[in-house]
């Protein structure tokens, strides 16, 4: 199951397991058990330090196996086989159980172990589900540090009677002692903090005892990671508040236009980008979401950025780099049915609809290409452009009409997204040629229509286009002196992961000279003293 090469790189990374583990694999007649069986095996065979065991008799999911320390609850669980992006999780499992030492802070370790209460998650997955790992992981290591926490992770597409049952319509679906306990992409500090009530207030205090930095970037995306960068190799106080490291670029499964990289995927980039900005002792303030930005009164003083835990922060120059989200359709159904059928991840929640008929909002690359991935998938795919006709490049829309379980409908308005009450039942549009309205039945929804900027809380502070984004002159300087923007917040065209990161720099450099060229105030450098 495992190739030579794979064997040889997972029997070096095995060489750190310091304490003996047990696999116990659950398992039934059917293919997927057996599979799962070969690769136990696989395993067991490349660590002296590892014992594979079998208990079929057991009340639990098969396929299924354990991940225990020897003559410990130290353990953690999969139901499937955890291939594919899961992969990964296995292998951290196979060290951390093992005894291996988790890179994580001291202070999140201690916040984790101090948890008090019986936590049993159960996380449902998919394989092709770029996010899933960083729950996946993050709730195991939580259950090896405490043995009050349990965690299951399930291969959603081995279990669909569960699937249906529990209404899981998008992954990562985490559920807590039998209850939903939240969706999408989760890192470890947000899911500690979600069962450590006291963790913001103790945040926000450490926030405010902050001092003024030279340049405060808000937003963690591929323009802020460079903007940290830049401004810190200067020498100069750097800061960066982001509501979650990485940015949009975390759900971006393959990236094939990063140059002088063929191929990478959005959360290894990310990872590397964190890296890269640590280096050089940036303060990364993770999970902070801003809400206000209240501009200096006078030249020289501090801007100040208003967060939503309470805490303020203070710049002598601020670069905006708050990026873009998906947009929305605004029809009726759309809210009611998020990740109720409702989606914006294809790669993520697309095996949720194996054997399915779903739709595909829009016929731009992101939306072709959404429709060519699900068509290996689902049932049949309808694909809903607003449009006369696709806007996609010409070798996407040549795959997409070589698939036979694909129909392309254009001039079609997306008027309302129907349901049951509980999930998905169809999608109602009108034809924007004879204007009669037509009804589809299908189980999901998938809405690829583009971006909107996060700039909402910037409204009455820095000049904003039509569109909401951030008006920026060639040196990315805002309409308020000192404050700076960059990335896909911006009117710079061309939204790319390397666009934001070469429009970042230009503004760390930006800021940098604006801060040789204008005095501090004295004023302000006393209240500093002080």
């Amino acid at each position: 199951m495992l190739d030579a090469n794979l064997k040889d790189q997972l029997k070096a990374y095995l060489e750190n397991v310091t304490q003996p583990v047990e696999l116990v694999a659950h398992l039934d007649d059917g293919d997927k058990s057996r599979e799962l069986d070969e690769l136990l095996h696989e395993i067991e065979a490349l660590s002296d330090r590892i014992t594979l065991l079998r208990d079929d008799d057991a009340d639990v999911r098969k396929p299924s196996f354990a991940i225990q320390r020897a003559g410990t609850d130290i353990a953690v669980r999969f139901a499937g086989v955890p291939m594919g992006h899961e992969f990964t999780s296995l292998v951290l499992a196979l060290l951390q159980v093992g005894g291996h030492p988790s890179k994580e802070s001291r202070e999140v370790i201690e916040q984790i172990e101090a948890l008090d209460g019986d936590f049993h998650f159960e996380t449902f997955f998919s394989l092709s589900c770029q996010n899933c790992p960083d729950v996946v992981q993050a709730l195991n290591l939580m259950s090896i540090i405490n043995p009050r926490i349990r965690h299951e992770a399930i291969d959603g597409a081995l279990f669909q009677d569960e699937v249906e049952n529990r209404e899981v319509m998008a992954v990562p679906s985490v559920f807590l002692n039998g209850e939903p306990f939240g969706q999408g992409r989760m890192g470890l500090e947000e899911i500690v903090a979600k069962l450590d009530t006291g963790a913001q207030a103790r945040e926000a205090e450490k926030i405010k005892s902050k001092g003024v930095f030279d340049v405060l970037i808000v937003g963690g995306g591929p323009g802020g990671a460079a903007a940290a960068i830049y401004a810190a190799r200067k020498g100069i106080n750097t800061g960066i508040a982001a509501e979650r490291f990485g940015g949009q670029v975390q759900d971006t499964l393959g990236i094939e236009n990063f140059i002088s990289v063929p191929y990478t995927e959005g959360p290894k980039l990310c990872a590397s980008m964190e890296q890269h900005v640590k280096e050089y002792g940036v303060d990364i303030m993770n999970m902070q979401r801003a809400e206000k930005l209240v501009p200096a009164e006078k030249e020289g003083r501090p801007h100040t950025v208003e967060l939503a835990n309470g805490a303020t922060l203070k710049g002598r120059t601020v670069v905006l780099s708050t990026g873009a989200r998906w947009k929305q359709l605004g029809v009726p159904g759309e809210e009611e049915y998020r990740n109720k059928g409702v989606a914006y991840c294809p790669h993520c929640d697309g095996p949720l609809f194996k054997g399915k008929h779903v739709a595909v909002i829009g016929g731009g690359n992101s939306g072709v290409e959404a429709a060519i991935d699900l068509a290996g998938i689902v049932d049949h795919v309808t694909v809903l452009e607003f449009a006369d006709e696709l806007n996609a490049d010409d070798v996407l829309q040549k795959k997409l009409h070589s698939l036979s379980n694909v129909t392309v409908l254009t001039s079609a308005q997306t008027t309302e997204i129907t349901g049951d009450g509980g999930k998905v039942n169809g999608i109602s549009y009108k034809d924007r040629a004879s204007g009669e309205v037509h009804h589809v039945e299908l189980a999901g929804v998938f809405v690829q229509i583009g971006l909107l900027p996060n700039t909402e809380w910037l409204k009455g502070t820095v000049a904003l286009s039509k569109f909401g984004e951030i008006e920026v002159d060639a040196r990315g300087e805002t309409s308020i002196p000192g404050v700076f923007a960059a990335g896909d917040a911006t009117t710079v065209p061309y939204k790319q992961i390397v666009i934001a990161m070469g429009e970042g720099s230009k503004a760390a450099l930006s800021a940098f000279d604006y801060l040789i060229r204008h005095s501090v105030d004295e004023e302000a450098k006393d209240e500093e003293a002080a």
